[in-house]
């Protein structure tokens, strides 16, 4: 018996559209109440905090942002110069509280500046007026959900809990506890100009295949300091 081609316009198109849901992967999203828009503004919090900064304390109705000693915010140390930062240390405590990743340092943000998250999976930093700043860059890429975790790693997770984005793999001027730098990734440190300004400062400590060197940025010029062959380094 022949086959029985349609000939009707409707179930041509009908036939295309089949044949595309079962070709193309439907793409898991972030659940629309766990999604977030933060704004920067309102009070400032106490505490005893690193570079004489004042901050504000990130959280929304999905999430708290802190998993002790760890906790999302925005700081600052001269006025209207906002970092999206993860803080270690708490408030009651008489110990310093330090700033120990940074998103933005090189490109600060401004009062009403906002953190969002949308159910495409991006996270995304951005002025007032909608300039995007600093984003992860994990739009459709699976994300399913957020997590700061218990030793200080913002991650962003597909369904099944695998890490689609890490900010451990982004160091900025410190390292935790098992977070690393790696010769086929990011691969140094770098610090910052001064306590008031957080931006990319004279030094930093480099690991290539012969171990680690540390340099005067924008010079070349290796600096002379005690150090060792390794493939990573790492906290441990």
């Amino acid at each position: 018996m022949a086959a029985i081609i349609p000939h009707s316009p409707f179930l041509l198109l009908l036939f295309s559209l089949l044949a595309i849901f079962f070709v193309i992967p439907i793409q898991s999203q972030v659940p629309a109440n766990q999604t977030f828009k933060f704004i920067n503004q309102g009070e400032f919090e106490d505490g005893n905090v690193e570079y004489h900064s004042t901050y504000r304390v990130i959280q929304t109705n999905a999430y708290t942002f802190y998993r002790y000693p760890f906790r999302l915010c925005f700081y600052n140390t001269t006025p209207d110069s906002y970092v999206f930062a993860i803080r270690a240390g708490v408030p009651r405590d008489l110990g310093l509280m330090r700033w120990v990743w940074d998103a933005n340092r090189n490109h600060p943000v401004h009062e009403k500046a906002t953190l969002s998250f949308g159910t495409d999976g991006n996270l995304v930093l951005g002025e007032a007026d909608g300039t995007v700043v600093w984003q992860t860059n994990t739009a459709n890429k699976g994300v399913t959900g957020i997590k700061l975790l218990g030793n200080g790693n913002l991650v962003l997770h597909d369904k099944n809990g695998k890490f689609i984005w890490q900010s451990f793999d982004y160091p900025t001027d410190t390292l935790l506890l098992g977070q690393s730098v790696k010769t086929n990734g990011r691969n140094k440190l770098v610090s910052r100009k001064s306590d008031a300004d957080g931006s990319d400062g004279p030094y930093s400590l480099l690991l290539d295949h012969k171990g680690f060197a540390m340099y005067l940025n924008n010079s070349g010029k290796l600096l002379v300091y005690g150090g060792g062959e390794a493939a990573t380094m790492e906290v441990l």
